[in-house]
């Protein structure tokens, strides 16, 4: 009986044991299985990133400036890598160029997992992948082929393949694209194998972003900013080179001698412009009918006291016209001029022109710039802004604001990128010229190119004429800020130039920081505006800078028809058989011109005798006795007619000048 009751017991217990693993069975199974089956995937599954490749970045002819390539990246677990394989091992990492102490790492057996640093090529590195142990994980790499000058303009992304700077920062999220996924499986060695129940998603690469830039014209731009900057002993220096139509930057280099820079400096570093910001005071007068080309003021002799400091020029033009004032540069003649407005008017002005403001180019670190409230200046701040100072801008801001005197009045938004298409080919965006405003009349843009045409024939930029085509232009040097301080005997002369200058296709700004030319001058004559020049020659003679050949041999005869005497270049060539010799505008000729004969009616004059002067008095000398000037490398101080020759009122002279 007892036992009978002992067995009953046992059979109990037994029984209520099983009924605790079933109930507990049932609660990992049904309660608890979605949470079991999840930690089983984690130890067993992997899920993987598989990044995506960034889009490329092109010029405008669609030449590739940024493009991602997939690479491999070696992960070994030596302890995996069999005897018979090691030596295999070893060659193929030497043949990829690992250094040999990370060769013996991947061939220790006392290591556990190794990730060699570096990317390889796929094929570069198939020999290995396939060595038991040998682990490749799949990497995308940005490759660049472009020089320094773009590098500060397109940007740069890190190891990580994330955007640093420049445009990859500024437009990272059209270019990155999405990453897919993939899954593998792990078996109980630790080994991983890509699941085949759950396909990959495969990545989407990133959009392609097309910018305005042209090859041929940036080459041109950089070599020619690197030489001068080399050989004036420069700080620095920027160019930009604009599409005064359409806004389209063609062409835009920096260059620092500071390594630690590298940003695109005409877009960071605003700068004092100086008298390249002279037009547009006189734009808004004339604007506002407070002046006309012709008005007179008197400078004096060259010095004006006004509000506790004294306002110096550089060359002597007495009673001057409105003209003769941005011709010559004169600091007074502006500062008088500049007081017909109210502060609120030429605070309008300038600011109506884009200064104040950042552009909005596609770039993370575009500087606004300086431009002060009327309420915020003191006594002295008109006369200093119509001077350029107690102001800043950036090349980019200044190129857009001189676009307007080239294009008839218009403040257009400057454009860096061209196209932005789908990896499929779809383009999804355009760029289309957009208007941000009028800021003057046709009649008055045209009125002012006419005055900076006058600067570069005759007045402070005579270093940059070209002898076949028209330049409009103006030059300025302003002194050099350092921490918030003027720099002693330091400068940042700086010339703007619409080329050609009757049908403008180009509007380039070309700063230099504190040069100095092979005679020690740091004027921009001397400087900015050879620069200039240097750039458009160029320019002229290559295949394809962006130029309409067509309007351009036009523009070379307005040239001629406004200089007759510059048809005829050096061993009887016309000024346009040397430009076609060169290749910059093939099949055209020009005809010998008839010139009509002189009236007997006009007196004849005798050329002025102007040895021993200056440059700048020498031309005035002869332009106040009736002749027109015209600058010729050569002796200094020599004439053609002769001094003492009698010549007709209207005849231009030969000024020899050695540049």
């Amino acid at each position: 009986m007892i036992r009978s009751r002992r067995i009953k017991i046992v059979h109990a217990l037994l029984a209520v044991f099983a009924l605790a693993v079933i109930g507990q069975a049932a609660h990992v199974q049904l309660l608890q299985g979605d949470t079991w089956r999840a930690r089983a995937a984690r130890q067993q599954l992997a899920p993987r990133e598989m990044p995506a490749p960034r889009g490329e970045i092109l010029d405008a002819a669609g030449l590739v400036l940024a493009q991602s390539r997939e690479m491999v990246q070696l992960e070994i677990a030596p302890r995996e890598v069999r005897a018979r394989d090691r030596a295999a091992l070893h060659r193929a990492l030497a043949r990829v160029q690992v250094k040999p102490e990370w060769i013996r790492r991947a061939l220790d057996p006392r290591r556990s997992w190794i990730t060699l640093p570096g990317r390889y090529l796929s094929t570069e590195i198939a020999s290995a992948t396939r060595i038991a142990g040998v682990h490749a994980t799949l990497a995308s790499v940005r490759a660049y082929a472009m020089s320094e000058g773009t590098r500060r303009l397109v940007g740069r992304v890190d190891a990580q393949n994330m955007a640093v700077d420049g445009v990859e920062l500024a437009l990272d999220s059209i270019l990155r694209g999405t990453a897919g996924t993939a899954t593998y499986v792990r078996d109980i060695r630790g080994r991983s194998f890509e699941s085949p129940n759950r396909p990959r998603v495969a990545a989407r690469p990133g959009n392609t972003v097309v910018l305005t830039l042209n090859h041929e014209l940036q080459e041109i731009a950089e070599r020619a900013l690197a030489d001068a900057v080399s050989k004036m002993g420069a700080d620095g220096g920027d160019i930009v080179v604009l599409d005064p139509w359409e806004g389209d930057i063609l062409a835009m280099a920096s260059r620092r001698q500071d390594p630690r820079s590298t940003a695109a400096t005409a877009l960071t570093e605003p700068f004092e412009p100086g008298s390249t910001l002279k037009p547009f005071i006189a734009a808004g007068l004339l604007a506002r009918g407070r002046a006309r080309e012709t008005d007179m003021v008197n400078t004096g002799d060259g010095t004006l006291e006004l509000e506790g400091r004294v306002i110096h020029d550089d060359h002597l033009v007495g009673r001057a016209s409105l003209a003769t004032v941005l011709q010559w540069s004169s600091n007074i003649g502006i500062v008088k001029f500049a007081q017909r407005l109210t502060p609120r008017e030429q605070f309008e002005i300038l600011r109506d022109f884009g200064f104040g403001t950042a552009t909005g180019v596609p770039y993370p670190s575009e500087a606004n710039g300086v431009l002060r409230e009327p309420s915020r200046w003191s006594p002295q701040s008109p006369a200093s802004l119509a001077m350029g100072y107690e102001m800043s801008v950036t090349p980019l801001q200044l190129a857009v604001a001189y676009a307007s005197f080239a294009n008839g009045g218009e403040l257009v938004e400057p454009a860096l990128v061209k196209e932005i298409r789908a990896p499929d080919g779809t383009p999804l965006y355009q760029h289309r010229k957009r208007v941000v405003r009028r800021v003057l009349t046709a009649d008055v843009a045209n009125r002012i190119r006419t005055m900076l045409l006058n600067v570069v024939e005759n007045g402070t930029a005579l270093q940059a004429d070209l002898s076949s085509f028209l330049l409009a232009g103006k030059t300025g040097t302003p002194r050099r800020t350092v921490n918030g301080r003027y720099a002693a005997q330091q400068y940042n002369p700086n010339f703007v130039g619409l080329f050609p200058g009757d049908e403008p296709q180009f509007v380039i700004v070309v700063k230099l920081t504190n040069p100095r030319d092979e005679k020690g001058s740091f004027y921009s004559a001397a400087t900015a505006a050879p620069l200039t020049k240097t750039v458009l020659q160029a320019a002229l003679a290559a295949r394809d800078a962006a130029l309409d050949r067509h309007k351009l041999a036009s523009s070379a005869g307005a040239a001629v028809a406004r200089h007759p005497d510059s048809a005829l270049g050096r061993g009887g060539e016309t000024a346009s058989h040397v430009e076609a010799r060169a290749g910059s505008i093939p099949f055209v000729v020009s005809l010998p011109l008839r010139r009509a004969a002189p009236s007997s009616a006009e007196a004849a004059r005798a050329v002025p005798d102007i040895h021993g002067m200056a440059l700048r008095i020498a031309v005035l000398s002869l332009h106040n006795a009736g002749f027109h000037v015209r600058l010729v490398h050569g002796v200094d101080g020599a004439t053609e007619p002769a001094a003492g020759s009698l010549a007709p009122v209207g005849t231009i002279v030969r000024l020899f000048h050695d540049f």
